[in-house]
């Protein structure tokens, strides 16, 4: 028997009990330590905000159920194998599986956690590939000028990946100016919006805003490219293509994580990526992005305050 959480409707959350199958060849059973909320696309989720015309792109690998509900969807969990393959007993692992205290998989479908990466740090994992994919798509060079525009998980993800990079010049800016902590974490500079630099030879938007997305457009350099990672499920967003952005000839790519990036598409697979991601995981300053800690038990009204609009960056379910 397993406990999952479920997105019964739009909403409203409940932790059912399901039976899981025992694991054969080739599958794995796995005991969840850790899972994260994933704030902005699983309050969607949450408020039932998935556009009909998204419903199979957004499934996740292990969801079941249908949008708009109910559906238990979720995809930053980190377990430890209990039963199944006997190569893999005992390992610590990340999969892309819903809130849920045990749970069945390929062992294909599960990546080992490196040492050295503490298992509440490794539910990161999903968000820092996200922005490792992020990072193919823009391609950035030595020594850019950077600028990440709204400073969420996947914004702050971004903003670390990047600073990586040789002589970088990183800000990070967000209307909550309590993120500057976070920033300093990360190894970047903070700004507001109105005191944001301009100039920049990449901009790259992760706040899920309208203001968000034309402040990222003002920022960039003549020929300056902005890349739009956040997904506003089915709302219109409205975008200022006036000013200066026929003769500064800006463009605006979207970066979606649902695929591997064109740039290393036909040299990296899925497993390569989140291997990555882990790895990069072993940096320290990834804790910063760990705002709150709930019991599975208490994740229906997590779920209703995030989706509220409390802030928050990861908050991590304890199982």
């Amino acid at each position: 028997m397993a406990r999952s959480f479920w997105v019964a409707a739009a909403g409203v959350g409940e932790i059912r009990t399901e039976v899981i199958p025992a694991p054969g060849p080739g599958e794995i059973q796995v005991r969840s330590l850790f899972s994260a909320v994933s704030r902005g696309t699983e309050t969607l989720v949450f408020r039932g905000e998935v556009p009909p015309s998204q419903y199979a792109v957004m499934r996740a690998p292990f969801q079941e159920g249908d949008f708009p509900a109910p559906v238990k969807y979720g995809y930053l969990n980190v377990g430890v194998v209990e039963a199944g393959d006997p190569e893999w007993l005992g390992q610590t692992v990340f999969c892309l599986h819903p809130h849920q205290t045990e749970y069945v998989v390929p062992a294909s479908a599960a990546v080992r956690v490196p040492q050295g990466v503490p298992a509440r740090r490794a539910v990161l994992a999903g968000t820092v590939e996200t922005a490792v994919n992020a990072a193919w798509d823009a391609a950035p060079l030595i020594g850019d000028r950077i600028t990440v525009v709204g400073a969420g998980m996947v914004g702050c993800c971004v903003a670390r990946v990047l600073a990586g990079i040789p002589g970088t010049d990183v800000e990070l800016v967000d209307v909550d100016g309590s993120r500057a902590d976070t920033a300093a974490a990360l190894g970047v500079r903070f700004a507001a919006p109105a005191t944001a630099t301009g100039g920049r030879d990449l901009v790259v938007h992760a706040s899920a805003s309208a203001a968000g997305l034309n402040l990222a457009l003002g920022l960039a350099r003549t020929e300056g490219t902005v890349l739009e990672l956040s997904w506003y499920g089915d709302r219109e967003v409205g975008i200022r293509l006036g000013e200066s952005f026929h003769s500064g000839r800006l463009t605006v790519r979207a970066s979606q994580v649902g695929r591997i990036a064109p740039a290393r598409r036909d040299a990296r697979t899925y497993a390569d990526r989140l291997g990555l991601a882990l790895e990069l995981l072993r940096d320290p300053a990834y804790d910063a992005l760990i705002t709150g800690e709930s019991p599975f038990d208490e994740l229906p009204a997590v779920l209703r305050s995030l989706a509220a609009g409390r802030p928050a960056l990861a908050h991590l379910i304890r199982y």
